[in-house]
């Protein structure tokens, strides 16, 4: 009987190593491929050549892309956004999560709070509404117009807050006793045991922030103001007459290029942000995400 459970054991692991490679493959491939394809010469690409290795290597399209200015501009728009994003909502979920993380008896109208922020989750007032409310506050064209519309995401609250209540209550107890208010327990000995906790709320948001392109569009009238991935956007779906009103100085980076590698070089561009800080913050995210799911 032991011996069939221990088959039965190594079969599941092997069939499970096998899926999570699998699916792991389906992940990363297409991504190599968009690395290979913007490294590859134009003909290369059209004539379909590529699929994991760069055909006809060369960084016409990486060129192409950083010339003029714009991508960086808007690199640096998206920039400013995550990092005064990421603190906003960092402030507003930690200041938020923690009061609600207490029971009923110790924070009066509570179930109230957290019905309000829940019914938030699942309706909103629709786009023109929002639109609206951002023009009356004089939003447009301004970074803030990319913040403020999602100060407070509510899920990443609800985690946090979860996460606070398995903390041990004797914790603030003794702090009380020792004379501190609710401010210093929260900042001197609540924040430092909320590190993954933060950590996995702070990865939701700068990823959130990052990848953002459609509140962009909407809010900015002055294409100089897009952020990254607004500015993105709008090359993918008119990169064509981009490139024919390229200037003559660009004919010989025209020449080894394409639509598909310019866009392959943009998009690459524009991952590796994301790609250099989630490293730094995986060892926290699990053990945050899980820590603030088990109690409800």
């Amino acid at each position: 009987m032991i011996q069939d459970k221990s088959l039965g054991r190594k079969l599941f692991n092997i069939l499970n190593f096998l899926i999570l490679l699998l699916t792991s493959l389906l992940c990363v491939l297409p991504f190599v491929n968009l690395l290979a394809v913007s490294f590859s010469s134009s003909a290369a690409v059209s004539a379909g050549e590529v699929a994991f290795f760069p055909v006809g290597f060369n960084t016409k399209a990486y060129e192409f892309a950083l010339e003029g200015g714009e991508f960086f501009r808007s690199m640096w728009i998206s920039v400013q956004r995550v990092i005064l994003g990421t603190l906003v909502n960092l402030v507003l979920i930690v200041l938020t999560a923690y009061p609600l993380s207490k029971t009923k008896d110790k924070v009066m109208g509570r179930g109230i709070y957290m019905s309000f922020f829940v019914f938030t989750m699942l309706f909103n007032g629709g786009l023109i509404p929002t639109y609206l409310i951002v023009v009356k506050t004089g939003l447009i064209d301004s970074i803030w117009s990319l913040i403020l519309p999602g100060a407070l995401p509510v899920f990443s609250m609800i985690i946090l807050m979860n996460f606070l209540r398995g903390l041990p209550e004797e914790i603030e107890e003794s702090a009380t006793i020792d004379g501190a208010g609710p401010m210093q327990i929260l900042l001197r000995i609540i924040l430092p045991l909320l590190k993954p906790a933060l950590a996995t709320v702070g990865l939701f948001s700068i990823v959130g922030h990052w990848n953002s392109w459609f509140d962009g569009i909407i809010y900015m009238n002055d294409t100089a103001n897009y952020p990254l991935q607004s500015y993105l956007q709008t090359l993918l779906l008119s990169f064509e007459q981009i490139m024919q009103r390229a200037s003559n100085d660009y004919n010989q980076l025209l020449a080894m290029m394409n639509v598909r590698t310019g866009r392959a070089a943009q998009m690459f561009l524009g991952a590796i942000p994301i790609l250099l800080i989630y490293p730094f913050l995986q060892k926290y995210f699990t053990t945050g995400l899980v820590l603030g799911s088990v109690k409800g």
